[in-house]
């Protein structure tokens, strides 16, 4: 190749830029640290390319294709980086925000245009400018001859399990220019790409379910919350009717889906619904499922209540509690109806053993606080109160209670 030094010059130019690039690295994952976001914290891993990795690329090189300084070839992977994601969507939430952080000179789905039948993994690989705020400090390598065209670095970015094939087929074929011809051992490795490729698949489909379950879980809970205020009040009420949706609708599914379509049928209003959809559950359910049993159980607990049905609710709620001894919002929810039922020392009972398994609930220290209240016990009143607002509660949700007490006591607080 034309321009290139000696063996021997190269690599003790390469040597003097090591910890140039090494610090350039390490700024780069600080500010990747601080400013990428996703569903997990992604860990990372980074090289600066070795002198022989490095050294064989350079004589493959046409001399147009390399940045120089006048013994120092760049290549635009000398410096890499490895995002290591959890889940393929983290991929392109990963990308979206370099772009937002960084100059991207390119993006490249690496392996996409593999057919299913070949070995090989995907990768994402983003080329980025270095910014002026992660090139090392002037002082520290003032005698290093600058390089003069823009330098990149490349951040790849896979999830744990594209990365855990891309380590075993870096060290079976790659290292070893390892090409099978064996048609049994190319479906073996054509096998294992499938099946790590369906696996992330598998687990993206459980996350998105995770996701989808847990905001509908977040809206049923809240509605509790906001009819149990409204009765807790003594605000006029009616009883609750279904919005819509046959009793007799045919369910089917998984447990798993069978419970999404409930809470989603209790979040829009199609009560009756969702109560057969729990009941259908508990059907398929046997005596040894009472972890599974315990759940569906309080979630048709949460949904006998939106109907007014405060028995039903607080039978449902005690068998829960029952399959699940230490499971404290179902302690709360049952102690919330005792309450609307003024069954105030019952109430007391499940707030309290509530608080016993896990003590860090604002909100469980102001209903036992509302319920010391009615049976006169305000200085117990008062320092649930004082919990809740220790715990961080918002002024407007204690703020009747806390004026009510003010009155008792004769003082201002």
């Amino acid at each position: 190749m034309k321009n290139i030094p000696s063996k021997a010059k190269i690599k003790t130019s390469y040597e003097s830029y090591k910890e140039y690039f090494a610090d350039i690295i390490n700024n780069i994952i600080e500010n990747l640290q601080n400013n990428i976001q996703l569903s997990t914290r992604p860990t990372y891993k980074s090289r600066v390319k070795s002198f022989e990795s490095y050294y064989k690329k350079i004589l493959r090189l046409k001399p147009q294709e390399a940045s120089t300084t006048e013994s120092f070839v760049y290549i635009t992977d000398m410096m890499g980086i490895r995002m290591i994601c959890a889940f393929l969507e983290d991929i392109n939430i990963a990308v979206e925000q370099i772009k937002k952080n960084f100059d991207v000179v390119e993006v490249e789905v690496k392996g996409a245009d593999k057919k299913f039948s070949e070995f090989g993994y995907e990768s994402t690989h983003v080329l980025i400018k270095i910014p002026e705020s992660c090139k090392p400090q002037a002082d520290k390598y003032a005698d290093l001859p600058q390089i003069t065209d823009d330098i990149v670095c490349e951040i790849q970015i896979r999830t744990i399990l594209q990365d855990a094939w891309a380590e075993v087929e870096h060290e079976l074929i790659y290292k070893t220019e390892f090409n099978p011809f064996d048609l049994p051992l190319r479906r073996k490795l054509a096998s294992i790409n499938a099946s790590l490729t369906l696996a992330d698949i598998t687990f993206q489909e459980i996350r998105d379910y995770q996701t989808k379950l847990q905001q509908e879980i977040a809206n049923r809970r809240h509605s509790f919350y906001s009819m149990a205020d409204t009765l807790l009040d003594d605000k006029p009420t009616e009883t609750v009717k279904d919005k819509g949706g046959s009793t007799t609708s045919f369910v089917k599914g998984t447990i798993d889906e069978m419970l999404l379509q409930a809470i989603q049928a209790h979040n829009e209003g199609e009560l009756d619904r969702a109560a057969v959809i729990y009941s259908a559950i508990l059907d398929a359910l046997t005596e040894k499922d009472k972890v599974v049993n315990a759940v569906i159980r309080k979630h048709r607990g949460m949904a006998y209540f939106s109907m007014n049905k405060f028995d039903l609710a607080v039978e449902d709620f005690t068998i829960s509690i029952e399959c699940d001894p230490k499971a404290f919002r179902t302690y709360y929810y049952r102690g919330i109806v005792y309450s609307i039922q003024k069954l105030y020392d019952k109430a007391i009972e499940d707030f309290s053993t509530s608080l016993s398994i896990n003590n860090f609930q604002s909100h469980t220290y102001l209903r036992r606080a509302m319920a010391y209240y009615e049976i006169q016990e305000y200085e117990k009143s008062m320092n649930d109160l004082d919990s809740a607002i220790n715990l961080g509660m918002k002024p407007e949700e204690y703020k009747s209670l806390q004026e009510k007490l003010v009155k008792k006591f004769g003082m201002n607080m």
